[in-house]
């Protein structure tokens, strides 16, 4: 499922005109955005945990010339899925039920 394929969910499944559900979309993903640039963790219980994680920068080697050259530290968005959710995707009954 891509992001058009959620817009189109969403306003089918809840009656709404696409460019609402366009907006709503926008909406969550704006917000999640900006919660991980400032460093925020995103959790949706049962599904998983977004965090940002920031990875050192290191001397490495260009694989064509094998002259060492610096690579830049970096962030990278990290999802950990949830143990409800990575069951349900597993096919593994509801604990519950």
């Amino acid at each position: 499922m891509n992001k058009s394929d959620l817009i189109d969910v969403l306003a089918k499944e809840l009656d709404l005109p696409w460019r609402k559900s366009v907006e709503i979309v926008e909406t969550v993903f704006d917000t999640m955005t900006n919660a991980l640039v400032e460093d925020e963790r995103i959790e949706f219980r049962g599904f998983g945990t977004f965090v940002v994680r920031e990875y050192g920068g290191y001397t490495g080697r260009n694989p064509k010339t094998g002259k060492k050259l610096q690579v830049m530290g970096k962030k990278l968005p990290f999802f950990k899925v949830g143990k409800d959710f990575r069951e349900r995707v597993d096919g593994k009954p509801d604990a519950g039920g």
